[in-house]
């Protein structure tokens, strides 16, 4: 009956986590709904609540959007709105910084995440997976003697949340897996292991 059981739960289990996944993300989608006039929403229109309408405006409003923003006179649009945005004094922090973090996440040269690490964390001796994000840049730089590697240590199972840290490269070891493995293998809390790979590159970091 053990067998059985666990069996189920293994069946189940992932299947239920993804239905609640996608329902939550076209529930966050079906608030778009709330852009249109009340007389022009699905509710209004046909006596019922049609759940993924708002998913599928939301697509379109994104579709749309790309295709102005594509061509030469939405070019100039975006830049006006970003000329008038950059005029605001806190508003023009906030947008410029996560434009360019977005920039770099869902570009097509974009490389966010260059790199799959492991690093000491949150204290000597504890060892996690990290990101390689870049270098240290601006005047945090200038504070830093020797060689150092920005790195972003994403939460399990959530990785959108996460700490970014400055570390050395010498207490940095590099791993021989790619970036999505490491993703998943954060994302299953260590079960789902990528293959394993020796490689001459690895080594143990300075204490």
């Amino acid at each position: 009956m053990k067998k059985y059981f666990i069996t189920g739960l293994l069946v189940l289990v992932p299947l239920f986590i993804t239905v609640w996944v996608i329902s939550g993300l076209v529930g966050m989608m079906d608030q778009s709904l709330f852009l249109l006039p009340e007389t022009w929403r699905p509710k209004a229109q046909l006596g019922l609540e049609i759940p993924g309408m708002g998913a599928i405006l939301t697509l379109l409003i994104i579709f749309v959007t790309g295709v102005i923003a594509t061509n030469f006179f939405g070019k100039r649009m975006i830049l006006v709105w970003e000329a008038l945005l950059a005029r605001v004094p806190v508003v023009k922090s906030i947008y410029a910084s996560v434009k360019q973090v977005s920039d770099t996440l869902f570009s097509d040269s974009g490389n966010a995440f260059r790199q799959a690490v492991l690093v000491q964390f949150p204290r000597p001796g504890a060892w996690t997976i990290a990101f390689v994000t870049g270098k240290p840049g601006g005047d945090v730089a200038n504070h830093l003697s020797g060689d150092y590697l920005s790195v972003y240590v994403p939460t399990t199972p959530n990785p959108t949340g996460g700490y970014f840290l400055m570390l050395p490269r010498a207490d940095v070891v590099e791993l021989d897996m790619s970036v999505d493995e490491a993703l998943k293998y954060i994302i299953s809390m260590g079960v789902v292991a990528p293959p394993t790979k020796r490689s001459a590159k690895h080594a143990t970091p300075a204490a």
